[in-house]
């Protein structure tokens, strides 16, 4: 109850309106009867106004609903299977690559610790870096740094920007370049640790950029699925709703592509899960190198992440294999 009033308060009516005429259109139905349909599914399978349309509830029968995860299911887990105590240790990005070291391939320093001299020898024959807020999300506040010709001024406006993480630019694999080379295109998997220690990959999504320097959603980049032999298995979309069978950019097809180590990140995902157990269910990025899998962050409250029904041919949703797992 107290999850669904926090919905309401917050809800975007104009936008809810909108997005509700424009579906009374699609289907050929009056708007009252999308708005009466919304409320039901917000009260019957726990979706809030942007799951109904996210993942077209409008074109689903009773039984493909019910398969569907949906916000208020979402955050029953996060609250359930994740200790609200240890949040910070994948929240705050510095705290995060302190403790996941080992996994980051990649060197960073924290600028409120560092001198400018220091930032100066960090900076030593790299072409390029990457800067960050430490408790942003969504890729707001990520610069890609190529240029070091003032390099006090620089440290000095990352410093007034509060961009105090800089990281070592991920050299990408060849391949995900093909698809777009102007981000690294990383994969966000989905784990949970189960009761005895076993963690479980749940769901693999392929983010790619998109006339941007980040591979984010709400960047401007789109997002597709890999299957368990990671190729990608369906078409990508992006915030819009635009579907892409093709890059637009660089014409690559996406459908059938192939991600490079995918056999690394079973193993990858145990060892990452056992840093911090106490959060048991986690989003993480993995950026796919050329030498192979670094882990970029762990997300403690992640995103829902299912084939849209348009997409699929039995409009199934992700929630029983979340069931195999979690007791929800």
């Amino acid at each position: 109850m107290k999850y669904m009033l926090k919905k309401i308060k917050n809800v975007d009516y104009k936008s809810f309106y909108q997005h509700s005429k424009k579906i009374a259109k699609k289907v050929h139905k009056p708007t009252i009867f999308i708005l009466i349909d919304i409320v039901w599914c917000a009260l019957f399978y726990g979706s809030g106004y942007m799951d109904y349309f996210e993942f077209e509830f409008y074109l689903l029968k009773r039984k493909e609903r019910k398969s569907y995860l949906t916000g208020r299911l979402n955050n029953e887990i996060v609250r359930k299977y994740n200790d609200k105590n240890d949040w910070d240790k994948l929240d705050d990005k510095i705290k995060f690559n302190h403790l996941f070291k080992k996994f980051l391939g990649r060197e960073f320093v924290d600028l409120r610790e560092c001198s400018l001299d220091e930032f100066k020898k960090f900076l030593k024959g790299k072409d390029k870096v990457v800067a960050k807020p430490v408790n942003e999300c969504g890729g707001k506040g990520v610069v890609v740094i190529e240029e070091f010709k003032n390099i006090k001024k620089l440290y000095e406006d990352l410093l007034n920007n509060q961009q105090y993480l800089v990281e070592e630019y991920l050299i990408q694999d060849d391949e995900l370049s093909k698809l777009y080379p102007l981000s690294v295109n990383g994969l966000r998997v989905l784990s949970f640790l189960d009761d005895f220690g076993k963690s479980h990959i749940l769901n693999v999504i392929l983010r790619i950029g998109n006339n941007g320097k980040v591979d984010n959603f709400s960047s401007g980049g789109m997002y597709t699925f890999v299957n368990s032999n990671g190729v990608v298995y369906v078409p990508a979309i992006d915030e819009k709703g635009i579907i892409y069978e093709n890059h637009p950019i660089t014409k690559e097809k996406i459908v059938g592509f192939k991600v490079p180590h995918f056999n690394e990140l079973e193993k990858l995902i145990d060892e990452l899960s056992l840093v911090v157990p106490s959060i048991r269910y986690v989003g993480w990025d993995i950026a796919v190198t050329k030498n192979g899998l670094a882990v970029l962050e762990g997300n403690q409250y992640p995103g829902i992440f299912q084939v849209k029904p348009s997409l699929s041919k039995d409009k199934k949703g992700i929630l029983e294999e979340y069931r195999k797992y979690m007791d929800i």
